[in-house]
């Protein structure tokens, strides 16, 4: 199986010379084609249309965030084709200032999966039909996929019964003061519970 992926990422790479950056199959025998991202549309079609991949289904689109690169983001489709039966893993770099083409004419069900990756990762897609959030609020504001995106959020929300509403407020982490013990247990000088047993031994 390895070597046919590897075979299929040649001819891949050798359809698109100047639109595929480079393909790999990794340890774990899984393809995927590294794609210029002004020609992911072209190498999605290609993959969908070419007898030799047939491609037909997409089966999800997601974001990766690395946050020491530039461009910053991935955009990484995953295909899957029936007839063949095989799949494969396509991946486009971005950032949050150049959108990157929607897949939504090639592929439907892109639809939804590129508002997660926007919702999320703040990646933008031209071309997409509704792109808004999916999965939080409206007035959300951040992408909580994102690696600096705080693990507690900006806002909490809660019901307020005077109100009879869902209100938003800022985050409040109360804590009380607590006094740690940073001092070995092997080089204090105080006795650890049990240790009047040992005394008694000797």
């Amino acid at each position: 199986m390895t070597h046919a992926l590897k075979d299929l990422g040649d001819y891949i790479a050798a359809a698109l010379p100047n639109d595929v950056l480079g393909t790999e199959v990794n340890r774990c025998g899984e393809l995927t084609v590294t794609a210029r991202t002004p020609a992911i549309l072209k190498v999605l079609a290609f993959l969908k249309d070419d007898a030799g991949c047939l491609f037909k289904q997409l089966m999800d689109v997601c974001g990766v965030d690395w946050p020491g690169r530039e461009p910053r983001f991935d955009v990484v489709y995953h295909l899957l084709s029936m007839k063949h039966n095989q799949r494969v893993r396509v991946k486009a770099a971005a950032d949050e200032d150049t959108p990157v083409p929607s897949a939504t004419a090639l592929f439907s069900s892109a639809g939804w999966f590129e508002r997660e990756v926007w919702d999320m990762y703040g990646v933008p897609f031209s071309g997409h039909p509704d792109l808004r959030r999916i999965l939080t609020d409206y007035g959300f504001e951040g992408h909580p996929l994102r690696k600096d995106f705080p693990l507690t959020g900006y806002v909490e929300m809660r019901y307020d019964d005077e109100q009879k509403r869902v209100v938003y407020e800022p985050v409040k982490l109360t804590q009380d003061y607590r006094s740690f013990d940073f001092q070995s247990p092997w080089e204090g000088p105080g006795l650890l519970p049990g240790d009047e047993k040992a005394e008694g031994k000797r």
